[in-house]
């Protein structure tokens, strides 16, 4: 395993090396593909709950508070509707054991995002989302709210990823991430009355049933209040081998709107080595209160650089990806445009 003295994000090989060790442990037995170049993917296990509010359980034990906001309780192992609007709790079938100097902070998958569903990770005596703290020991619970379509999972559904870190790590550099509407088709917008997606059905939906193209008008695009956006970025994305990047908002006040769903890239993401090059990213995008006029190249989020405590044994995309080399490009769960 990587030197825990060294502040860094771990690679697969030292997620690995937790695994082996205990200190992350599962339900049932990981899958082959579940640890990635420089995170884990964490799957949903046979329970979840639609509670009438979120919270965080900062006194407490998640299942005790789920005891008093559940409304019903779904059967995950045969399936099930979670509707949008609604919010739901579900039992992961991952849990840590974390040694110390060992921290980890979980994100949505991108597949997640750009399906505009709202997920985030609830410890025991969690005083914020998705931060599982130094030396936690416990289970892990997912938060699960649908926006724009209802969505069908099952025990073994991945939603999210955990990203485990050693120390603090270093704040490399920070990049802007501008949008582009140069393309005849510039962005997609969610219909709001689709049907269901299923989350582990890839290609398996026509785009045209849940999705409206954006026509850009003179570099421009008008987002309308509370709508759900897909845009690609200005530039390539490309994620040195020895680091890893999360994309995060920018501050409110440059513009009504923010990129919806903060994203990790994995190493290698968009590289020569890894075969990604000229790999744009993708943006998930939600106006504010009021309309709001974007305009090509406008900034709308920021990729934070963070090194890795050694380099992975492997890259994002080597195994096969549906999103390295991508352009604009839906969630796996659609068929590509226009086919």
């Amino acid at each position: 395993m990587s030197d825990l003295h060294v502040p860094g994000i771990l690679p697969c090989q030292s997620i690995e090396a937790l695994i082996a060790t205990g200190a992350i442990t599962s339900t049932t037995p990981f899958d082959a593909d579940q640890v990635q170049p420089a995170s884990l993917d964490l799957r949903l296990a046979g329970r979840a709950w639609r509670v009438r509010a979120s919270f965080l359980p900062r006194h407490g034990k998640v299942r005790d508070r789920i005891r008093e906001v559940a409304m019903h309780e779904l059967d995950l192992t045969k399936g099930a509707v979670l509707e949008r609007g609604c919010v739901y709790i579900a039992e992961l079938q991952e849990a840590v054991k974390l040694p110390r100097g060992v921290s980890a902070r979980a994100n949505p998958k991108s597949s997640t995002g750009r399906v505009d569903v709202f997920v985030r990770v609830i410890t025991d005596y969690g005083h914020a989302f998705d931060d599982v703290d130094e030396g936690y020991d416990g289970p892990l619970y997912m938060e699960i709210a649908p926006q724009t379509f209802s969505v069908l999972v099952r025990s073994g559904t991945r939603l999210n990823q955990l990203r485990l870190k050693a120390g603090v790590p270093e704040r490399l550099r920070t990049e802007s991430v501008g949008v582009d509407l140069t393309g005849e088709i510039a962005g997609f917008r969610g219909r709001r009355h689709a049907g269901v997606v299923d989350l582990d059905h890839e290609d398996g939906h026509d785009p045209r049933d849940f999705w409206e193209p954006l026509i850009p008008r003179n570099g421009q695009l008008l987002l309308d209040p509370g709508e759900f956006y897909i845009l690609a970025s200005k530039g390539a994305v490309e994620i040195p081998v020895m680091e890893a990047a999360e994309m995060t908002p920018i501050d409110p006040s440059v513009g009504e709107f923010r990129v919806h769903y903060a994203g990790f890239f994995d190493p290698g993401f968009g590289t020569d080595e890894a075969h990604g090059k000229g790999s744009k990213g993708v943006l998930e995008v939600r106006s504010h209160e009021t309309p709001f006029i974007l305009e090509d190249g406008q900034t709308v989020a920021r990729l934070v650089y963070e090194p890795l405590t050694e380099r992975p044994t492997r890259l994002y995309g080597e195994s096969g990806s549906h999103y390295q080399r991508q352009g604009l490009k839906l969630s796996k769960h659609f068929r590509i445009w226009g086919e």
